[in-house]
């Protein structure tokens, strides 16, 4: 009896670790990976980072994001060397990934099915599966393991597509298609490896909105993304927030010292070390008087400021 007991349990566990082989992760799943954001979600629980700091965030250099994440620990988070459609056009927004491998018939089978099994369409190749979920404000990131001929992930039938539900672009670790189509597209952008005239072959969706890998950089879903034409950056939602404020900061003190070393109030060293207490005060009056709009609340950076030894 016991030994029928233990038999059906594996059955049971079986069965159940089988159903769990999802093509898009759950919400939990996604909840789970990004268990550090404690603000709003998307229903698919993806972190729903403002579109106030996005705003923020897409003046932020790509050294000062990095400076502070890896001041964090997080030190595989961007990757460069991109071929941009414009590249003189930031993007910023919350990334939807997909994986993708060469071509297995057994492994291709199950993820149809499955995708049958989670609702998503059956006509034309699984490839406009992750753009079929994305929702304004959202970054299509996609692993195409670097492949170029017969890799092509988009043309730019897919491009308007993206677009029209983004109203962002792409950032692929691989390539695209009709690159002179998609630059046609008033507002899209893309982050590629490069191109090719080929349709994508050999090559299969394996997830959505799992982790990926990106070059050298780890991507989860619901991070966010700042792209430049120096490189793409990857940042964990919890850490938007104070990123944006940090570098925001950072690039106020520099500013500064800037104005002061043209006036030559102060000798380099003096802007270069930690302040004394003087230059912290002529800091700090400096902002009161600042002559633009600062870029965060006046509480905002009272608080920062609060805690911060310069």
């Amino acid at each position: 009896m016991n030994k029928r007991i233990a038999l059906a349990a594996l059955l049971i566990m079986g069965s159940s670790f089988a159903r769990a082989q999802r093509v898009g992760s759950s919400p939990e799943y996604i909840k789970t990976l990004t268990a550090n954001w404690k603000g709003e979600r998307f229903a698919d629980g993806r972190p729903k980072v403002s579109d106030a700091l996005l705003a923020r965030l897409k003046n932020i250099s790509i050294e000062e994001a990095w400076g502070v994440l890896k001041n964090k620990g997080f030190s595989n988070q961007f990757e460069g060397d991109w071929q941009i459609i414009t590249p003189d056009s930031a993007m910023v927004g919350r990334v939807v990934t997909a994986q993708y491998m060469p071509s297995r018939p057994d492994l291709i089978s199950v993820v149809q099915e499955q995708g049958k099994a989670e609702g998503r369409g059956q006509q034309g190749g699984t490839n406009s599966w992750p753009i079929d979920i994305l929702t304004d404000g959202d970054v299509y990131v996609a692993d195409g393991y670097g492949k170029m001929a017969d890799g092509t992930l988009i043309g730019d039938n897919l491009g308007n597509s993206i677009y029209a539900k983004s109203h962002r672009g792409v950032i692929f670790y691989g390539s695209v298609r009709d690159v002179e189509g998609l630059s046609e597209i008033k507002g899209f952008n893309a982050w590629i490896k490069g191109s090719d005239p080929s349709y994508i072959k050999e090559m299969m969706l394996t997830s959505i909105n799992a982790p990926i890998r990106v070059g050298r950089a780890v991507v989860l879903p619901g991070d966010v993304v700042l792209a430049k034409k120096y490189g793409a950056i990857f940042i964990p939602a919890y850490l938007v927030q104070d990123l944006v404020l940090t570098s925001e900061v950072t690039e106020l003190r520099d500013e500064f010292g800037h104005q002061r070393l043209r006036e030559k109030k102060y000798l380099t060293g003096q802007i270069d070390s930690k302040w004394s207490d003087d230059i912290k005060k002529d800091f700090l009056d400096w902002l009161k008087h600042y002559p633009g709009k600062l870029p965060m609340t006046q509480k905002e950076l009272d608080e920062y400021m609060k805690d911060r030894n310069y």
